[in-house]
């Protein structure tokens, strides 16, 4: 194994990943990210729900980042309009759609019983 290759490898998935940053819907979702993170640590919740929290949040991130480069290549290779590539698109963004959906029930599973608590003291 060539190391200066593996150790370059490390710095092309940080240029992607803050690449990734510069688009909108990924911002949006690392704001909820952080958002979830803040309420989890306010509510002390076990190291289960941590564990279930990272899962889906690192799922619906690493999705949204798939479908921005799937979006990116098929803008590169096929800039007009075409069903097909806006067929896989549209895909593409309903998996990222379901992930948030889940991420979403999960929360409030996590926290539906904690936050009404809370509010009324």
């Amino acid at each position: 194994m060539n190391i200066s290759k593996f150790i370059k490898s490390f710095g092309y998935a940080f240029k992607g990943i803050f690449a990734a940053l510069r688009q909108q819907n990924m911002r949006v979702h690392v704001l909820a990210v952080l958002v979830v993170v803040v309420v989890g640590w306010y509510f002390s919740i076990s190291k289960t729900e941590w564990l279930i929290i990272v899962l889906i949040c690192t799922l619906v991130i690493s999705l949204e980042m798939i479908n921005s480069a799937l979006e990116t290549l098929a803008d590169a290779f096929h800039p007009d309009q075409n069903p097909l590539v806006g067929k896989a698109k549209d895909i593409a963004a309903g998996a990222v759609l379901l992930a948030a959906i889940a991420a979403l029930i999960i929360a409030g599973i996590i926290f539906g019983n904690r936050i009404p608590e809370f509010l009324i003291g």
